[in-house]
């Protein structure tokens, strides 16, 4: 059967009971919008779940989309219990957690044996922490996987960077980077210095983190020079320290969760530009074929080119001699793109219950636009100050949430409510929100869009 390295720290960083470690890591990822496509790779916080387990289940939710794509995770994080060089590989077959054990893909791990600094040694993970803790989150939002579990000693970041290319693989391939910000500063320092490291991260600047910044300073190295040299996208997914969790202010810990995106996943203005005229054409039709039959038409998703074949969210916004005629769209990518398109399409100019369904009459005179969202990115805030002080006017679009209320502004709304005090009054009444609530529930997620127009 070979060896399991058990638990070690089930009990103190995270509960020991099956269910209530399922019921505690679901509560984390509750509420959290999941788009299309899920992220390459990650940085998660690997402290009791209490202190970042929220920080931590932002980032996380955002895999959700790529259950049963994710077949296997490379895992690194840093040696706290063990001193050595290098980067130390298990010779175990599998690491339990109480939700179950994980099998460990010893095929990848025998791909990168003839580099220099891989070790094969049970005794770093036999206590270490900073890999375990982020097991539960994978296997709640993944399912089944095979882990490479690597533990990172004294080493360089492009000896990293090595084993990350070595291990890259597809979309079948998650990379997760484990670390914790800034350890034992009061407050205001921890702030400060966090925010120093967050900078570098999103610039893909490893050589401006220091060692006090991040105990993770060299997975996370490895991972930048990686992002670098093949053109990836970093987003900040959310940033606080212990102070905002469950801790005092006196000496804090930072956590901070990132995702990392392929170029090709992100460049939203060429897959328009390069696809306009077809898209049009197919919402178009789709508004025509309402008009004659009375509903949306069916779509051959397979005759289309696979970046529309992809999952993603869009919206479909008709003007009638320049003032708006109906607006539809998801904010959750549920469909492949040409579909959304189309569905958006024909419910704009049906089904928007702010107009009545729309006439053979005016469609002289109408105009249509594509927006394509943007991968949402939660918001972190301590207050409704904090959070007001971060709003980008005429650039993101706000997905807002408490409770069981939600509503949605696309980045267009800008145009007429340009004060972000009125723009927020109307979005929260439009959530059924009185228009100066604020509680410690309330939840915030950006997004950018991309519009094709005519």
């Amino acid at each position: 059967m070979g060896k399991t390295r058990a638990a070690a720290v089930a009990g103190m960083f995270y509960p020991q009971n099956r269910h209530e470690l399922s019921s505690t890591v679901q509560k984390y990822l509750a509420g959290i919008v999941a788009t299309s496509p899920a992220p390459k790779a990650i940085i998660a916080p690997h402290a009791g779940y209490i202190y970042s387990g929220a920080t931590a289940g932002q980032v996380y939710a955002t895999l959700m989309p790529a259950a049963g794509t994710i077949t296997r995770v490379v895992l690194l994080g840093p040696a706290h219990r063990v001193g050595f060089a290098g980067v130390a590989a298990p010779v175990s077959e599998r690491f339990a957690t109480p939700i179950g054990p994980v099998p460990v893909d010893r095929a990848a791990i025998e791909a990168i044996s003839d580099l220099p600094q891989l070790v094969l040694r049970d005794d770093v993970h036999l206590e270490e922490h900073s890999l375990e803790v982020q097991l539960p989150f994978l296997q709640e939002t993944l399912g089944d996987f095979k882990l490479v579990p690597l533990v990172v000693g004294q080493c360089e970041g492009d000896k990293v960077a090595e084993i990350l290319d070595r291990l890259w693989g597809g979309p079948e391939t998650l990379i997760v980077i484990s670390s914790d910000l800034s350890h034992f500063e009061d407050y205001a320092t921890a702030q400060r210095i966090d925010t120093a490291t967050a900078e570098s991260i999103e610039s893909l600047r490893p050589e401006d983190i220091a060692s006090m910044q991040a105990c993770g300073r060299a997975p996370i190295a490895g991972m930048l020079l990686t992002a670098k040299s093949r053109n990836m996208s970093v987003t900040r997914v959310g940033l606080c320290n212990s102070g905002d969790t469950a801790g005092s202010r006196d000496r804090v810990v930072g956590y901070g969760t990132w995702r990392f995106d392929n170029a090709a996943e992100t460049d939203d203005r060429t897959l328009l530009d390069q696809h306009r005229s077809e898209l049009h054409r197919v919402a178009g039709a789709a508004i025509r074929h309402g008009l004659a039959k009375g509903k949306a038409p069916a779509v051959d998703v397979d005759s289309f080119a696979p970046a529309l074949q992809a999952k993603r969210a869009t919206f479909v916004t008709l003007k009638k001699d320049g003032r708006l005629r109906g607006c539809i769209g998801m904010i959750e990518a549920q469909r492949p793109l040409v579909a959304d398109v189309v569905e958006n399409a024909w419910a704009a100019a049906f089904r928007d219950h702010r107009f009545p369904p729309l006439q053979e009459e005016e469609a002289t005179g109408l105009t249509l636009s594509i927006s394509l969202l943007g991968i949402p990115q939660a918001m972190s805030f301590s207050s409704e100050p904090d959070f007001m002080a971060q709003l980008r006017p005429g650039t993101d679009g706000l997905i807002i949430r408490d409770g069981n209320k939600r509503a949605v502004f696309l980045p267009q709304v800008w145009e007429e409510l340009p004060d972000p005090a009125e723009f927020m009054s109307h979005l929260k009444h439009k959530a059924g929100m009185t228009r100066n609530h604020w509680s410690d529930s309330f939840a915030a997620w950006r997004f950018t869009t991309t519009t094709c127009n005519p």
